[in-house]
């Protein structure tokens, strides 16, 4: 196991001590890391009981730069996917650790599955680091062990990146004040979780299910297509454009928009036909599309299968529920880990 990787698996849970700063009325605030690339070393900050503590690191302490993988993947034999877990780390730990996704030390006990996560990390909960970190060193032992985990942009991780902090919890603007920075710079171009959320997809496609965290709509695809590694080359591009500019053009309305695919609801909201689902799923190749976003009590399949929805409120921090897929069975995994099975 490397050094990068050890440390990095360290992050959820340590914390060092250097100088420190505070605030007045923050001494139960606890975050971070926060691991900035400056020059030839990293700069690691974290708040603990409302101080700042902050250490110089190695520059190979954390991989700096990150691959983009694959926007399609075939012959995977199991899957799983979730959404919209907005900072409730300790609910998501319990329905991976229930559903054997991960063990009771937050390690990757999936094997050679694929776990996709559509997107909605960020906001309206309070430990939205935590589950970043988490993320992180769980993909890591997801590919060492032959299986995969994909961590899609939503809405909320571009509201973020866009400096629109609407939804945050109110602990992360104290945050940013202990820290001296605006809360999106600590998901800048030069700091680490910015660079690998960089590195991030916005669409997938893993066998014959699509995974999106609105939707793809038949104005989307009429108006782009579905090539799915120009897609997510041009919204991982768009990360670093202002809005501004962004709307300037039709780009913003497209990629941004209602009909886009991090803000489609049409598929719960939009009254469509059996036909217009078809029509999908044809100029896709695939036989379904999962997506979050829109907020259920479960998981819920909609069009006879053809659409799941994933986002099963883990938000609001008391229940939630993964979709398996495997071959041509479908399940929902309740956060105790009981297996219930879609029919027709």
């Amino acid at each position: 196991m490397t050094r990068r990787f050890i440390i990095a698996a360290l992050a959820i849970t340590s914390l060092f001590t250097a100088n420190t700063q505070t605030t007045k009325g923050s001494s139960d605030i606890n975050d971070g890391p926060y691991i900035f690339i400056e020059d030839q070393q990293l700069v690691q900050k974290s708040v603990v009981d409302g101080a700042v503590v902050q250490k110089e690191l190695m520059a190979d302490a954390y991989d700096t730069t990150f691959r983009v993988e694959p926007s399609t993947y075939t012959d995977v034999e199991k899957i799983g996917a979730l959404s919209d877990i907005h900072g409730q780390f300790d609910l998501a730990v319990k329905i991976l650790q229930n559903n054997n996704i991960i063990d009771d030390k937050l390690n990757w006990s999936y094997g050679k599955g694929h776990l996709v996560i559509v997107g909605d990390i960020f906001d309206r909960g309070d430990k939205v680091t935590e589950v970043l970190w988490l993320i992180h060193k769980l993909e890591k032992q997801a590919q060492l062990a032959g299986g995969n985990l994909h961590y899609l942009l939503g809405n909320h991780e571009y509201m973020v990146l866009h400096k629109d902090l609407r939804y945050l919890h109110e602990k992360y603007p104290v945050v940013s004040e202990l820290l001296e920075m605006s809360y999106d710079d600590l998901y800048g171009k030069n700091t680490v979780l910015g660079r690998w959320l960089r590195s991030k997809h916005t669409i997938i496609k893993i066998n014959e299910h699509v995974f999106v965290h609105g939707g793809i709509s038949n104005a989307f695809l009429s108006t782009v297509g579905f090539d799915l590694a120009s897609i997510n080359k041009t919204m991982r591009k768009s990360i670093d454009r202002s809005k501004e500019e962004m709307k300037k053009t039709d780009f913003y309305k497209t990629y941004y928009g209602s009909s886009g695919p991090i803000w489609y609801r049409g598929y719960f909201y939009g009254d469509l036909s059996d036909q217009a689902i078809d029509s999908v799923l044809t100029r896709t190749n695939s036989e379904h599309v999962v997506v979050g976003h829109c907020s259920n009590t479960e998981v819920v399949s909609l069009f006879n299968n053809k659409i799941f929805g994933v986002d099963s409120s883990i938000k609001n921090g008391r229940y939630g529920e993964v979709l398996f897929l495997s071959g041509n069975r479908y399940y929902r995994g309740t956060k105790e880990g009981k297996l219930v099975e879609f029919g027709f």
